[in-house]
């Protein structure tokens, strides 16, 4: 069977799809063709409806898949109407947005197959069914519509990844992936994540899979870790490979949750090369011990999520449950041993006040740490964050349909002034941050900030524009000083304390 994954990803950073690699690698295995077209404009014109379907025609697939994240949902609908109209090969969707939104997308009519949870095994159950002609009705993991109802069939058990196939980059340019990344590779060690963050779908899977395969929490074996010679294997693999690599990124959700793992881990790498690497770490997993270990494999970067600073936030709307004292501590474990430190932040949250906003920057202020990245909040759907964001009546649906990404504005609407507030802050968080530590520029970014919030909407709009080249030139001129400060650096909702960039350039 000739099947064609589509990977729409387009209007944010360009990524690898994890999943489509290893079902591509599946699939092949089981003896079937398999090619992916990644949408992305940093790797080429996005395609027109001409264009499109000249392509899928062309090609003839017996069978379409995309894979989806929520902000791509929309352009996805657009790509499939298209699809439609071409060909009438079989339209089937996954990824995490099919997982949460089953039933709305089934109920469009677009695709005819939606796929939920892991499907390494069902896609291959599926394709194989469906190439001999034989029913698919009843394949677990599989959602469809029978004579006017939905059906959404139970999930399986979670795959057992130390026993998946080696994944496929030859269905992507990874080539190109890589240069478009400025040479950062993304890699992956494990599946799943121990914790159950309101905003994130990890609660939903895991509530979805207990449910289904009726069996207690700890029987659903979420977290689930590749073997590190698999993991050494497929570096090696990059290395001999691809080109012009600058560094390692690991996306799992908690690279750090296994001290014993982080610790062969690094040892392994050790011996294999020195090309430095970035993981995602939790302050509750996260010690003097890990730090050294990772720190001596040439580890540089550890990411970790704040949130929000405001305790109560973060317990009742994000169920995160963690001091800010921890945070502080953490951080500085990371910094004595040399780890640059990225945190994570939200702002534009459900029942969150001006104040509780002037928390996290001043949390982010005290921590120091190397790096923030900034969002507004999202309510994805199927979360618990969403419930209570649906439920408080902030949600602008119209908004929520079409935003591309999370940096630019919410789809939350608050009271105007609340509105007005988290514009500003969202613009140019890192001068807030600035202007509530104790850096050497302090002084200078609190009266750039109270002027800011001083500001009614017709002078905000006229410097807002602007304010992005205000801040490389406001910050060129501290460097040149030697004045430690945060700077927007990499993209526009990245702050980095000069220390860093100054030191890297």
């Amino acid at each position: 069977m000739k099947i064609l994954f589509i990977y729409p990803n387009v209007g944010s950073q360009v990524g690898f799809n994890y999943g489509i690699s290893h079902m591509a690698s599946v699939l092949k295995q089981g003896g079937h063709d398999v090619k992916c077209w990644q949408i992305c404009e940093d790797l080429a014109p996005l395609p027109t409806k001409e264009s499109f379907n000249a392509f899928l025609q062309e090609s003839a697939p017996d069978l379409i898949g995309f894979s989806v994240v929520t902000n791509q949902w929309s352009y996805t609908r657009k790509l499939a109407l298209w699809a439609r109209e071409a060909v009438s090969a079989p339209l089937i969707i996954g990824g995490i947005h099919a997982t949460a939104a089953t039933r709305p997308i089934l109920e469009t009519g677009l695709f005819d197959y939606v796929f939920s949870g892991e499907c390494d095994e069902a896609i291959l159950e599926f394709a194989d069914k469906l190439s001999k002609g034989e029913d698919v009705d009843s394949i677990r993991n599989l959602a469809l519509i029978r004579n006017g109802d939905v059906i959404i069939n139970p999930v399986r058990p979670f795959p057992v990844i130390r026993e998946l196939p080696f994944k496929d980059y030859s269905v992507f340019d990874f080539q190109r992936i890589i240069d478009a990344k400025d040479g950062w590779v993304g890699l992956i060690a494990s599946r799943g994540c121990p914790f159950s963050c309101s905003y994130c779908l990890n609660h939903q899977i895991k509530e979805r899979y207990k449910t289904d395969l009726n069996c207690s929490p700890g029987d659903l074996n979420f977290v689930r870790h590749f073997d590190v010679g698999q993991i050494i294997e497929e570096i090696r693999f990059i290395i001999n490979n691809y080109k012009r690599i600058k560094m390692f990124i690991f996306d799992d959700d908690l690279f750090t949750f296994s001290k014993d793992y982080v610790k062969e881990f690094c040892e392994a790498y050790r011996r294999l090369c020195d090309i430095p690497f970035v993981v995602n770490g939790h302050f509750y997993y996260f010690d003097e011990d890990r730090a050294r270990y990772l720190a001596d494999a040439n580890c540089k970067i550890v990411k970790f999520g704040i949130e929000s600073g405001n305790r109560r936030v973060r317990e009742e709307v994000l169920n995160r449950r963690m001091s800010n004292q921890l945070i502080r501590e953490k951080i500085q474990v990371a910094n004595r041993f040399g780890l640059h430190s990225s945190v994570f932040i939200m702002i534009g949250l459900p029942h969150e006040t001006e104040e509780d906003i002037l928390d996290t920057i001043h949390l982010t202020a005290q921590a120091r740490p190397g790096r923030f990245r900034w969002t507004k909040f999202f309510p994805y759907p199927g979360t618990k964050a969403a419930e209570l964001s649906l439920k408080g009546g902030y949600v602008n649906l119209d908004k929520m349909e079409n935003l591309k990404n999370f940096t630019d504005e919410s789809c939350l609407d608050f009271d105007m002034k609340h509105n007005f507030f988290l514009e500003k802050v969202g613009r140019i968080f890192p001068w807030f941050v600035n202007a509530y530590s104790d850096l050497p520029a302090a002084l200078f970014y609190a009266a750039k900030v109270d002027k800011i919030l001083a500001m009614d909407h017709e002078k905000w709009k006229a410097i807002s524009p602007g304010i992005i080249d205000e801040d490389r030139r406001i910050s060129e001129r501290f460097v040149g000083q030697g004045l430690s400060h945060y700077a927007i650096k990499y993209n526009a909702f990245t702050g980095v304390i000069s220390d860093y960039f100054t030191a890297e350039d």
